[in-house]
Parts: C-alpha cells; structure tokens; sequence
C-alpha cells in the first residue's frame, strides 16, 4: 500500500495538463486586460467615425 502511495504521488503525468491550462488562463487575462485597455479608444474611434459620416450625409 505504500508503495502505491509513492508511486502515486511521483507520478507527473498530470503536471503537464495544469501547466497548460495555467499557461491558457494567463493567455486569456491578457486577452482581457488588452481589450479592456483598448476598448474606450475604439469606442471613441467609432463614433468619431459615425459622427463623420453623419454629417456628411445631412449636409451634402
């Protein structure tokens, strides 16, 4: 029964499987962080853009 206990506790086989899903999570915190960082200035380019084209269209 101990021998069992060592060899499941030497076993790394799993390790690898944690290490990308921790890899995967931080992936996916600066995904986020980025689009969150970016988010206003696209806002304000849309509608700097909308802004143009509506008044171009009212005002031929």
């Amino acid at each position: 029964m101990l021998e069992q206990i060592k060899a499941f506790l030497m076993d790394e086989e799993g390790a690898s499987a944690v290490e990308y899903g921790l890899i995967i999570g931080l992936i996916a915190v600066a995904i986020i962080t980025v689009m969150i960082a970016l988010g206003g200035g696209l806002d304000n380019l849309f509608e700097t853009a909308n802004s143009a084209v509506t008044n171009a269209a009212t005002n031929p």
